[in-house]
């Protein structure tokens, strides 16, 4: 099973900008995943904020960050990125990737899928926080 690991979180200012970095570790690849970003917000569930299917052609990404947040591939295909830029205090959560454990679920260009159940190999996340 996929080990990831989360970075890049931080604190910051509205309108600031962060870059998250989701890697394998332990020999592990993300190499042929569809991944997801996913983020849990003090007293609420867990939410898919952008997934990006096993081969990079199908993306989604939350109503709320569209425009703001980009998901990407490295080059290396073993970690993924959340570029976050004009940041608001309600992207304060704490912020998780995960896969889509290889079952390619993240296909339907229309309505891709990234619901936090269909997902696992949770790594441990890392805390963001938006504040003046």
């Amino acid at each position: 099973q996929v080990q990831l690991v989360e970075s890049g979180g931080g604190l910051v200012q509205p309108g600031e900008s962060l870059t998250l970095s989701c890697a394998g570790s332990g020999g592990s690849s993300l190499d042929g995943y569809a991944v997801g970003w996913f983020r849990q917000a003090p007293g609420k569930e867990r939410e898919g904020v952008s997934c990006l299917s096993s081969i990079d052609s199908v993306t989604y990404s939350a109503n709320a960050v569209k425009g703001r947040f980009t998901m990407s591939r490295g080059n290396d295909k073993n970690t993924v990125y959340l570029q976050m830029n004009s940041l608001k205090p309600e992207d304060t959560a704490v912020y998780y990737c995960a896969t889509d454990l290889g079952r390619d679920i993240v296909t339907n260009y229309d309505d891709p899928e990234c619901s936090p159940p269909e997902f696992g190999s949770w790594g441990q996340g890392t805390q963001v926080t938006v504040s003046a």
